[in-house]
């Protein structure tokens, strides 16, 4: 029995020594939870609004648009850019980011922006425009300057793995126009409370008990801010209490100017793809691309109104409500005696403005990926994700635009022949190796597969010109007359089988000239002339025209076997349509930090890797693909006199069409394909080249240039027999030859009256 007493004993609570007592154990023992969690709180909250702790993501710029007397640029394609850079088109140009255009005499006010080489502050310049050239350009004095250039826009960035994206603002630079909308509609208290505002909880908790739902929040700024930068979506009670007690203590750390510039920057307000619109800064950007303080009322009241619900308001995808929204924000002010009657309507009656068509309209995610990839080589992904560097790019919207415009307007000619058909295009500028405009998909605004840089296919045809270059390299065997053996063969492979390639129709075609067996990009006599080179310097041949991939040395190769990207293929298409100067294809020409000091400049060095003169020879005969070969439909869309060479490319089973091909100014390639691989009927002329004669036709202002060369001998040639002959013989063709390689022997005919010259006589400059 007593231990059974002892044990009961044992869990008794023992006896306090007074009522006193217990009261303050049991206080202390309640306290220190609570002191706990207020500890944490304040742990999370200290620093938390720090400038500092923010992620600055480096930033991707298009080229500025230079203008300068004698560039290539209309009326209408300046005031294109100028509203796509947000400028305003007003009466009185007397404020930066504003414009007037009188015929073709423009008054535009120049941003102050750092550029690569410097600050350029805000300055008022003319531009007076010819019919397609800038024909001269003036300071506000009125003197003629050599040149000016706008304002360049952001592109893309290398963002962190959340995503969010912030153009960061000090209080002082934020519009006071903004700041008291702002607290007008979201928080008319701020400056009186400490953190929670009882007024505004219970007139919420009256008006959503009226309504039956939840329609109007009783949270402050202070409590949005903490909301979104410390704590989850969850809806609890416990969270509604860490709220609480972190917005005090948010309170007590910060001052309320401090916290209004926290909030300014942080608050959530719209998605750009996978990219997060934090703060009112970038905000002015992404929907009007105008700085914040160059916003008007309307505007401003319209990204006031999106705090209640970015997605709910997107004025891209539900304009209604959107302006719905503007004008009750609008309507606010005009009860606090801010607006009256006959300026509320006005405001109401003004369009919401936005600078683009859609929220994608001004990202190029196939372009950034490039830049994105080369920065890697030089930069940590830190320093590029939280440094804020500036990168320069030769990208051009504007061709950009016209490359989109001309796929689009290709796979809707295609699509009932093959609706998931994809399409990838590279454009390069001729005399610099810069990549201008990329695309990487059907629907070139969204990120994803990069067929540009990633898709790797069978190049076809598009391999024979380093086949025939190999050839025309050695001047004293070969020709653009050589006769060549477009005769069937077969070639024992590795694995014991045999390669027995075919021309496309199956057809042989003899002894035919070096020249024709290109432009009509016969496979026989590729692969006969191939064989007779050896592989290997026709490999080595790729490799010096820019392909760096390792190649294997198997005849298939001469055919197109190579599976290469379009960003390869227009590396090599380059080096041809640069005579023969081999230049790294460039997406960054230089870089800045966050404050605009210089950290890097990626100058061109281009190298002579093949003489100029065999690459003249096979200019000529890229030139007669397209007026006579496999490409002559071009003209189609293209003027008869303008000057261009290119070459198709079809792959086995035609499973790919490829068309690269140059002018005088810019290098495109473009391929066309399914990504399950599969046939898709087309060849290089039925599916590559529309995208191209179309590209080319609204973007190129500048022929081929094809002028006679000092070490080069220029003849009238018979083209069947390849002897010399006269300009009104039959068969008559002025062809190029290298010195020392050209026929001797004439062939003549009897003059019977000069004939209308072939058009090769016209090519020349």
């Amino acid at each position: 029995m007593p231990k059974k007493n002892n044990h009961r004993r044992r869990f008794r609570l023992p006896r306090p020594t007074s009522w006193r007592g217990l009261f303050v154990k049991l206080a202390i023992a309640g306290l220190v939870p609570l002191l706990v969690f207020f500890a944490y709180c304040d742990a999370k909250v200290r620093g938390a609004f720090d400038p500092q702790r923010y992620d600055q993501p480096a930033k991707v710029y298009a080229r500025p648009l230079v203008l300068a007397s004698g560039a290539v640029l209309t009326s209408y394609e300046l005031e294109e850019e100028l509203r796509n850079l947000g400028y305003r088109q007003l009466r009185l140009v007397n404020e930066p980011g504003s414009y007037l255009r009188q015929g073709d005499m423009f008054t535009i006010y120049l941003r102050p922006f750092d550029f690569a080489d410097g600050h350029r502050k805000a300055k008022k310049i003319t531009v007076e425009m010819a019919a397609t050239t800038v024909r001269v350009v003036r300071n506000a004095l009125g003197e003629r300057i050599a040149e000016e250039q706008l304002d360049p826009t952001v592109i893309g960035g290398v963002y962190p793995g959340r995503h969010e994206d912030r153009l960061m603002l000090s209080l002082d630079e934020v519009p006071e126009m903004l700041v008291e909308t702002l607290l007008q509609v979201e928080d008319r208290h701020f400056y009186s409370h400490f953190g929670l505002s009882p007024r505004s909880i219970a007139r919420a908790l009256v008006v959503n008990i009226k309504a039956g739902r939840t329609v109007q929040g009783g949270s402050t700024l202070t409590q949005q801010l903490v909301k979104n930068t410390l704590l989850t979506n969850e809806r609890s009670l416990w969270r509604k209490f860490k709220e609480a007690a972190m917005s005090l203590l948010t309170e007590l750390h910060y001052s309320k100017d401090r916290i209004l510039e926290a909030y300014i920057n942080e608050v959530y307000l719209g998605q750009e793809g996978n990219r997060a619109i934090h703060g009112f800064g970038l905000a002015a950007r992404h929907y009007f691309n105008r700085p914040l303080q160059e916003l008007d009322l309307a505007q401003v009241s319209m990204l006031v109104g999106l705090v209640k619900g970015p997605s709910y308001y997107d004025p891209w995808r539900h304009p209604q409500r959107a302006t719905s929204r503007r004008n009750t924000v609008l309507a606010e002010l005009a009860e606090e005696g801010w607006l009256n009657a006959e300026q509320l309507e006005a405001w109401k009656k003004e369009p919401l403005s936005l600078s683009k068509s859609s929220a994608l309209a001004g990202v190029y995610p196939a372009y950034v990926d490039l830049v994105r990839r080369q920065l890697s080589r030089d930069y940590a992904r830190q320093d590029l994700q939280k440094n804020g560097l500036r990168i320069f790019t030769p990208f051009d919207p504007l061709l950009q635009r016209r490359a989109e415009a001309a796929t689009a307007k290709a796979l809707s000619q295609l699509a009932e022949r093959k609706k998931d058909l994809q399409v990838a295009m590279v454009v390069t500028a001729v005399d610099s190796g810069d990549v201008v405009a990329v695309i990487g998909g059907r629907q070139p605004r969204y990120a994803g597969f990069n067929r540009a840089l990633d898709a790797l296919r069978p190049i076809g045809s598009l391999a024979k010109p380093a086949v025939y270059l190999t050839a025309l390299n050695q001047p004293d065997k070969y020709t653009l007359l050589t006769k060549l053996r477009d005769e069937p063969l077969s070639v024992p492979n590795a694995d014991g089988t045999l390669w027995r390639p075919s021309n496309y129709g199956r057809k042989a075609h003899g002894m035919v000239p070096l020249h024709k067996a290109l432009s009509h990009s016969y496979n026989l006599a590729t692969a006969n002339l191939g064989l007779d080179l050896g592989l290997s310097d026709v490999m080595d041949m790729f490799q010096r025209l820019g392909v760096h991939r390792p190649l294997l040395e198997v005849p298939s190769m001469l055919l197109g076997a190579a599976e290469l990207a379009p960003i390869e293929v227009a590396a090599m298409y380059q080096t041809i349509a640069a005579d023969g100067r081999y230049t790294p294809l460039r997406t960054i020409y230089a870089v800045s930090d966050a404050k605009g000091k210089p950290l890097a400049r990626y100058p061109q060095q281009p190298q002579q890797v093949i003489d100029a003169a065999p690459v003249h020879l096979l200019q000529y005969a890229m030139l007669e693909t397209v007026r006579e070969g496999t490409g002559k439909s071009v003209y189609r869309v293209l003027p008869k006199d303008y000057r261009v060479a290119g070459k198709t490319g079809t792959s086995n089973d035609t499973r790919d069409s490829w068309f690269a091909g140059f002018a005088g100014d810019y290098l495109a390639v473009v391929w066309m394909g399914l990504d399950n691989n599969a046939s898709t009927g087309l060849t290089g002329a039925s599916g590559a080249l529309r995208v191209w004669r179309q590209f080319m036709a609204e973007a190129s202002t500048e022929q081929m240039p094809f002028a006679q060369r000092s070490n080069m001998e220029y003849l009238w040639v018979d083209a069947e027999s390849g002897l010399r002959t006269q300009s009104w013989c039959e068969n008559a063709r002025y062809v190029p030859f290298i010195k020392g390689s050209e026929p001797r022997q004439s062939g003549g005919c009897a003059p019977d009256g000069e004939k209308m010259w072939n058009w090769f006589k016209g090519i020349f400059d």
